[in-house]
């Protein structure tokens, strides 16, 4: 059974667990060789995005519906995030250390938005969804904001994808990303 405790631990020495649905969900730990962060000074913001962000197209709320967002992200096929993990998060946003942003549209509909852990000085994004163009970037543009504001030294997006490539992911050896976190936990 996957418990906050054992999950906020293994954050804070570089490791998360994901489950497997082809294995009836069974939760397994990961260590990636190759680690994905975001430097949050060199988020990159395309002109479009820049645009949709000035319109007001979009409204942003932290934590107004956390479990709306990781089963919006969970929605999806073959996914990695089990009812155990749903539960767990949902126990450590209940304790203050998982967080989510939430993208809505002029209708207040949720539309986007992710989910992470904070732990330390170090935010482990967990994962995002959108219904709507950008959505999901948005409400990266602001978790970057919210972490500069309160003094976060790192984003770890575990894997990077081209979607978070364009907008400045990065990948680092686990051996630098172990210095980063480590720093990081010592806040």
């Amino acid at each position: 059974m996957l418990h906050p405790e054992k999950v906020l631990y293994g954050y804070s020495i570089g490791i998360f667990p994901m489950a497997h649905p082809e294995e009836d969900h069974r939760i397994y730990w990961y260590e990636p060789e190759m680690r994905g962060i975001i430097p949050l000074q060199q988020l990159k913001i395309s002109k479009s995005l820049n645009q949709t962000l000035r319109s007001g197209k979009f409204q942003v709320t932290i934590n107004q519906s956390f479990e709306e967002v990781i089963r919006q992200c969970a929605n999806r096929a073959g996914t990695w995030i089990s009812e155990e993990i749903i539960q767990c998060y949902t126990e450590l946003f209940h304790i203050g250390n998982a967080f989510s942003f939430e993208t809505r549209n002029r209708r207040q509909e949720l539309v986007g938005g992710l989910y992470g852990v904070a732990l330390g000085r170090a935010f482990f994004g967990e994962s995002m969804f959108h219904t709507e163009r950008d959505a999901s970037k948005v409400a990266l543009v602001h978790l970057v904001e919210w972490m500069k504001a309160n003094r976060f030294q790192l984003l770890d997006t575990q894997y990077i994808t081209p979607h978070l490539q364009t907008m400045g992911a990065i990948e680092i050896p686990q051996n630098e990303y172990l210095v980063l976190l480590e720093k990081a936990m010592q806040g």
